[in-house]
């Protein structure tokens, strides 16, 4: 029985040597060549990477044999993904193969190189998958393409973000599996996306599974050779599960390409600090969240408020503002936004705190107003409007309503009352006015 045993392994193992030789034989031989540049073998790559991908179809271009191990196609395209992936076109392709693969049911790819591309994601519905029957013969075919390691120099990485298109550009871009999953990691190029300014994209690195988007880091700045830095991480569904976490820290980061087009000539400065975002789903709608913000090297000027009050105070310092400090924190569910310990200070000229809330562009909330004495000099009886004495500041407090578009406030009124209980003050405001005015228009000194 044992010798039996023993003649049945060798006769199975002189078969897989067999086999093997004439694979080898096979594969090293012009005969497949021919076959790798047939109609029949790129019809078959393009069937099994269409379903690998989640593609309903995908194509190649012609596919050449350019060494025993490495084949290149000029192009790939597919479109209409049914899962994260909605399109893909690749263009430069080199491919090295293992021909092992074969013998564990792979297309096995160890390098595949490829010099441009661009790939689209997108959020969908997870359905379970019908199950399509395969031949008999099927057991015996590789049943899966395994790609170990796909590199580009040039990507675009795009997705629509609140109907507009976004994305990473001319990104280099790196793939690896992570079981039956990708990572993705990329270096240089560009993040363009609604709400933000461009951004230099320094590195990023993110894994993509049937139900999960994961964002282990992503490394931003304006300009990517600069001391500032954004940092995200955070995970987002793009399954049945759509829900939305992400964390962003940054630092250093020039405030003015942030703001909107009327405030870019009036602040400046360097911000730092801290947001969360999350939801049940991306959209603006189901978002709430928090964050804490702190400009360092601040200046507010060229707004019409401070040069009307320097006006108005003959005191050209308070056309602009030193910020000292400048921070707050926020938190917000949406269309609530609550700005919170907000806290701004030009050292000995003024400093303001308190609380702001927006709620659908209706505007409210309560600030504490400080000056030090000398910037009240113009306002008779100031006491009785900055009626209390802190640190160095006389304050008031100023109550807000309207909205965003058509802000109010309550301290105007208070201060127009004083210069009715005071008509002197009132006349040699007036006649101040006056004289600025003749010398602007005779070029008085």
């Amino acid at each position: 029985m044992r010798r039996k045993l023993l003649i049945l392994a060798a006769a199975i193992a002189i078969f897989i040597v067999l086999v093997v030789g004439a694979g080898t034989i096979f594969f090293f031989s012009p005969l497949a060549t021919h076959y790798i540049e047939s109609d029949a073998f790129r019809a078959a790559m393009e069937n099994e990477t269409a379903k690998g991908l989640h593609f309903p179809a995908s194509d190649y271009a012609p596919i050449r044999r350019v060494s025993p191990l490495v084949a290149q196609s000029d192009s790939f395209t597919a479109r209409n993904g049914e899962k994260a992936l909605k399109s893909l076109d690749a263009h430069g392709i080199t491919a090295r193969f293992n021909p092992w693969g074969v013998f564990v049911r792979q297309w096995r790819f160890s390098d595949i190189h490829i010099e441009s591309g661009e790939v689209a994601i997108q959020i969908y519905q997870a359905n379970p998958e019908a199950v399509k029957p395969k031949p008999w013969f099927s057991i015996f075919l590789p049943n899966r393409v395994f790609l170990k390691h796909v590199e580009s120099e040039h990507s675009d990485i795009t997705w629509r973000f609140r109907g507009e298109p976004a994305g990473f550009f001319g990104t280099q871009l790196l793939i690896t599996p992570h079981g039956l999953d990708f990572e993705y990691f990329a270096t240089g190029g560009r993040l363009k996306m609604a709400l933000v300014p461009e951004l230099d994209l320094r590195r990023a690195h993110i894994l993509i599974t049937k139900t999960l988007l994961t964002v282990y880091d992503i490394d931003l700045a304006s300009e990517s050779r600069s001391d500032e830095s954004i940092h995200a991480g955070g995970h987002a569904g793009i399954g049945k599960d759509k829900s939305v976490d992400v964390r962003a820290k940054f630092d250093r980061v020039p405030v003015r390409a942030w703001l909107p087009a009327q405030w870019k000539q009036s602040l400046r400065g360097n911000a730092s600090g801290e947001v969360h975002w999350g939801g049940e789903n991306p959209k603006l709608e189901s978002s709430f969240g928090d964050g804490a913000l702190r400009v360092h090297e601040g200046r507010v000027e060229n707004l019409p408020v401070l040069t009307e009050l320097a006006e108005v105070a003959r005191n050209k310092s308070l056309e602009y503002l030193q910020l000292d400090d400048c921070s707050l924190n926020f938190t917000w569910r949406y269309p609530r936004i609550d700005i919170k310990d907000i806290s701004i200070e030009d050292k000995g000229k003024l400093r303001i705190e308190g609380e702001i809330s927006i709620e659908r562009r209706v505007l409210g909330g309560t600030l504490r107003l400080g000056f030090t004495r000398r910037y009240l000099d113009w306002l008779p009886h100031a006491e009785e409007v900055f009626n209390r004495e802190r640190s160095g500041y006389l304050w008031t407090t100023v109550h807000l309503s309207g909205t965003i578009d058509e802000p109010k406030q309550d301290l105007s009124p208070r201060i127009i009352e004083l210069f009715k209980e005071s008509p002197g003050a009132y006349l040699q405001l007036l006649f101040r006015q006056f004289e600025d005015w003749l010398k602007s228009v005779f070029g008085g000194g």
